[in-house]
């Protein structure tokens, strides 16, 4: 290992070009590594340990960031979640790691320990009749809500990602009166591509939107407002805010968002005996860990279930009860 002259931030671009070639991450995963980074920047200055070298990094620098993070507030004037704040030490992880890589003497990795998140905080998803109270709430008489009936249907029945939905154009989408189901190729996260599938009734919305659009952007799904010049491809925001409306317009719980009916999805084929492998193929998750966080969900089902049938949690009572006979 060797003692780096430079200081720590000044080891961040080549800590980005590290991130572009050997490690081949999208340009958004890069943007978003030098969103939480800056964060960490940031306080270094303003810890004035901006001149701070890779192995003088301690512990307690460590520590003292950590509390930074769970003091800043988010758009709202509320602390940032926990899982907002482990995106920042994973950020950090990944650079220690670089030095590591790179041979550069400095604090371990491993030593970033993460806040431990609350299992609901990590995964919310909808039951069945509810993600049916969601998809049935937009008012298919008008333009607007055809377009979110198929965004919506869409989402649940292919697990996509909003960014991989809304990245979608219309001649990836080659349907009609005769397709029943739908197999579209996407890229997604690391630039790895995977075939999705829509369902017989996520063709169906789409049938329907696609035969009310008159016009000749490449996209998809297009915004409606604004001006009509220009790209019209809707945006990752656009359809969490459609998402927010039709949650508070069903009653359903406030934390639904895009993201939900994914997990929803996910856990849904769990519960239908999918094997978790498979559904990792239909999430592009990269590493089958990211997908095991859904059988936590099954496994409580799977408890409950044992704890309400299973003969041997009646055994007792059942002795009791032939004890009892004459």
């Amino acid at each position: 290992m060797k003692k780096s002259k430079k200081p720590i931030i000044e080891h961040l671009d080549e800590f980005f070009q590290y991130l572009d070639i050997e490690k081949g991450l999208s340009p958004k995963s890069q943007e978003a590594y030098g969103r939480f980074l800056s964060r960490f920047s940031d306080w270094l200055e303003k810890s004035e340990n901006q001149e701070l070298l890779p192995h003088q990094l301690t512990d307690k620098h460590i520590w003292d960031y950590r509390v930074h993070l769970s003091k800043k507030k988010n758009y709202k004037g509320e602390p940032i979640s926990k899982k907002t704040r482990n995106y920042y030490l994973i950020a950090l992880r990944s650079l220690l790691n670089f030095f590591a890589d790179r041979d550069i003497e400095s604090i371990p990795a491993e030593k970033v320990k993460l806040t431990r998140e609350k299992e609901d905080d990590s995964l919310n998803f909808l039951n069945l009749n509810q993600v049916k109270k969601l998809l049935n709430a937009p008012d298919t008489g008008n333009r607007v809500g055809i377009r979110d009936k198929a965004i919506l249907e869409s989402l649940f029945s292919t697990g996509l990602r909003v960014s991989e939905l809304v990245g979608l154009d219309r001649d990836q989408i080659n349907i009609d009166n005769t397709t029943e189901d739908l197999e579209v190729v996407v890229t997604g996260k690391g630039n790895r591509t995977r075939t999705v599938y829509f369902s017989p009734r996520a063709v169906n919305s789409l049938k329907n939107y696609l035969s009310i659009r008159k016009d000749d952007e490449k996209a998809l799904f297009i915004r409606y407002r604004g001006p009509k010049t220009g790209d019209r491809r809707i945006s990752t925001r656009s359809v969490e805010n459609l998402v927010k409306k039709y949650v508070k317009k069903t009653g359903l719980p406030k934390t639904t968002t895009p993201h939900t009916l994914r997990h929803s999805y996910a856990t849904d084929l769990l519960d239908q005996g999918v094997d978790l492998r498979i559904i990792q193929e239909f999430l592009g998750h990269k590493n089958i860990a990211t997908t095991q966080v859904y059988t936590h969900i099954t496994s409580k089902k799977l408890r409950d279930i044992h704890k309400k049938y299973h003969s041997g949690q009646n055994l007792e009572n059942k002795e009791k009860k032939d004890d009892q006979l004459p």
